[in-house]
């Protein structure tokens, strides 16, 4: 059974959603704000219970999810899906940015939350089994680690950006539609309004510009292409 943790701070909220998910295979940790989120994360780094995924809420008090977002590169490697205000555009952008592999607007319903969670873990669990061969070159993807080198430079990826380089790859030259890279990467159609695709490319593309001028081409109308 996959074990989540979740930061609320809207108690009768996390309860629904705690029997909901638990109603639904999904073991469900609830706390209520920013520094008990960082507590239980640090202790599931040491020992159990490890958690699969984050699902967190951006206004919380003590602190909030994105500056809890900044920290967790220090403490632990967890998919996070983030809980947004509705119309907050510039929150869920800036959650993509730090590293968050999704998002959902409140009030949400609990079985569209429940499908993102089955989703990202789904994308998790597949990306760590799937040791299909990549092509060699400057670029080099350890698939069992999760790791990425350029020209021997460790390069520090999230798990989402790790996966889209992995898709790419394997199509080195091609022009990868955004409604394929949604579908596998994201495992979601894409959405005429949803950023998330192209915040993660472009931080992506940011992480490798040192390396390369144009490492992944926005084809307009069609997708992107990783030329690096």
């Amino acid at each position: 059974m996959p074990h989540i943790l979740l930061g609320d701070d809207d108690e009768e909220l996390t309860q629904l959603l705690e029997e909901y998910l638990d109603n639904h295979g999904i073991q469900c940790d609830c706390v209520h704000d920013g520094e008990a989120v960082i507590k239980k994360l640090k202790t599931a780094s040491t020992k159990a219970p490890i958690y699969d995924l984050l699902v967190l809420d951006i206004m919380m008090p003590k602190m909030d999810g994105l500056s809890v977002l900044r920290q967790l590169p220090n403490i632990i490697d967890i998919p996070v899906i983030m809980l947004t205000a509705k119309g907050e555009e510039i929150d869920r952008i800036i959650g993509l940015e730090l590293g968050a592999d999704d998002y959902i607007t409140k009030p949400c319903n609990p079985r569209e939350l429940l499908a993102r969670i089955n989703a990202v873990i789904k994308r998790t669990n597949a990306a760590v089994s799937d040791h299909t061969p990549l092509p060699e070159g400057r670029l080099h993807l350890d698939q069992n680690q999760r790791s990425c080198q350029i020209d021997g430079v460790e390069l520090q990826v999230t798990g989402t950006e790790f996966d889209l380089l992995v898709a790419l790859l394997k199509q080195k030259g091609e022009v990868v539609s955004k409604e394929w890279l949604s579908e596998h990467v994201l495992q979601r159609e894409l959405q005429p309004f949803d950023r998330s695709l192209d915040v993660h490319v472009s931080r992506l593309r940011k992480k490798l510009q040192p390396f390369h001028d144009e490492p992944i081409k926005a084809v307009r109308g069609k997708g992107y292409q990783l030329v690096l």
